[in-house]
């Protein structure tokens, strides 16, 4: 450890990563003592598609990193395609979120945000791992932390944030756990280097086919970054009833052999080896709050089923648990927490779950052919899709996509377990 280590804290958040660091921006903003555990040392990289939607972009900027991104790869929209067809839709008009996004390596993002919580006033201690809880008469009030090679010290806190990833270890010692029956996801990716790194749009396939030409659920993706690569990925759904025996590592090569003229890619020279992750959706992952801590981000599930975005929902549910946290601890009172699960649910609940049933429809590639189909024939169609998928529908106006999306969330209620 260091001398700067710190023995108590109004908040340990535990984890470093996009939730982690938000909330600890947020924390420090409101003029709480507040530290961040990170397990790694930034920058480090992590699977993801790196590419913002506006929803996180208007995060980062409400956080002051507006000109922290202007150096990196700015997008309009989306390309889709599937079926011979290609679509470019760019980001609808919205009265809170901006219409662009941009494109940024995660290992420069969590960097940048990691570096603004620290600059807002939080303690940042980077290469330590929070081993265990501190458990006192059934409550949290901490964890004992470790870097390598040193020796264990506790920390304790008033209160703790589980910020710690999909997996979430420490969550799970807090006896969190995922509901089996939802969907989940898993996604692999890596970069390659191409002339077309400045494409002004994020590509999406629809159709995402294996080596033997077999229709696959989940989609393929190409970012390009702007630095001379592009990020290209497969992400797939355990709603697929051959799911586990998908060879993820062949169906990114061979979506990368597919796109490789487009793209003036060399398939077989990747930058670096493929990295991949298992991504817990929907807000399956729960308990969210407990007397003591709170659960966000990734290790809360909080990722969209529709198109496997976590990275908004990691901000924005660290705010809201920074929010209810200065509650707290402005008022002395821990019963506050308790409704930090009900805003969760106010704010996500109707379209998580009708994002899963979603999921769950398109597990059947037939269905999905179809659906894929229809879509690529209807420009008007599709972006409504995107207002929907995206989660950019607007409150001020009800246009169709709004309304065939209060139709679904009408349904899904008849479906109290889905």
């Amino acid at each position: 450890m260091t001398d700067r280590t710190p023995t108590r804290t109004d908040v340990l958040v535990i984890g470093g990563g996009p939730a982690g660091a938000a909330a600890g921006y947020w924390l420090a903003r409101h003029g709480h003592d507040v530290t961040i555990v990170e397990k790694k040392t930034f920058p480090r990289e992590k699977t993801c598609g790196d590419g913002l939607t506006p929803r996180a972009v208007y995060q980062l900027e409400q956080m002051g990193l507006a000109a922290g991104l202007e150096p990196f790869h700015r997008y309009h929209g989306l390309r889709a395609t599937g079926m011979g067809r290609e679509l470019e839709l760019e980001w609808p008009s919205h009265p809170v979120y901006p219409s662009h996004g941009y494109v940024v390596r995660r290992r420069d993002l969590d960097q940048m945000v990691a570096k603004n919580a620290e600059a807002a006033g939080a303690t940042l201690l980077q290469g330590h791992e929070a081993v265990q809880p501190i458990i006192d008469r059934g409550f949290v009030r901490g964890a004992t932390v470790q870097r390598k090679g040193g020796e264990p010290v506790d920390i304790e806190a008033r209160y703790v944030v589980v910020a710690d990833g999909a997996n979430s270890r420490f969550g799970r010692a807090l006896g969190t756990f995922r509901t089996r029956e939802w969907p989940y996801g898993t996604a692999i990716r890596t970069y390659w280097q191409t002339p077309r790194h400045a494409d002004p749009w994020i590509e999406s396939a629809l159709d995402v086919k294996d080596r033997n030409g077999n229709p696959m659920p989940g989609y393929g993706w190409i970012f390009p970054v702007g630095d001379g690569t592009v990020n290209i990925g497969v992400g797939l759904l355990s709603t697929f009833r051959d799911f586990k025996s998908v060879n993820t590592t062949q169906l990114l090569d061979a979506y990368a052999h597919q796109v490789a003229d487009k793209w003036e890619i060399t398939p077989d020279r990747p930058e670096a080896k493929a990295t991949s992750g298992r991504i817990p959706m929907g807000g399956s992952v729960g308990p969210k709050a407990g007397p003591t801590y709170l659960v966000i981000g990734d290790a809360a599930g909080s990722v969209n089923p529709f198109n496997g975005e976590g990275i908004d929902y990691a901000y924005e549910t660290a705010r809201m648990a920074a929010d209810v946290l200065h509650e707290a601890l402005s008022a002395g009172d821990p019963t506050v927490l308790q409704r930090y699960p009900r805003m969760l649910d106010d704010e996500y609940g109707d379209y998580f779950k009708v994002a899963r049933l979603f999921a769950k429809v398109i597990g059947r590639p037939t269905l999905m052919r179809e659906l894929t189909r229809v879509g690529m024939h209807s420009r008007t169609l599709m972006e409504w899709v995107l207002r929907i998928m995206a989660n950019l529908l607007r409150e001020d106006e009800k246009g169709p996509a709004e309304l065939a999306y209060a139709a679904a969330a009408k349904l899904v209620k008849l479906a109290p377990n889905a």
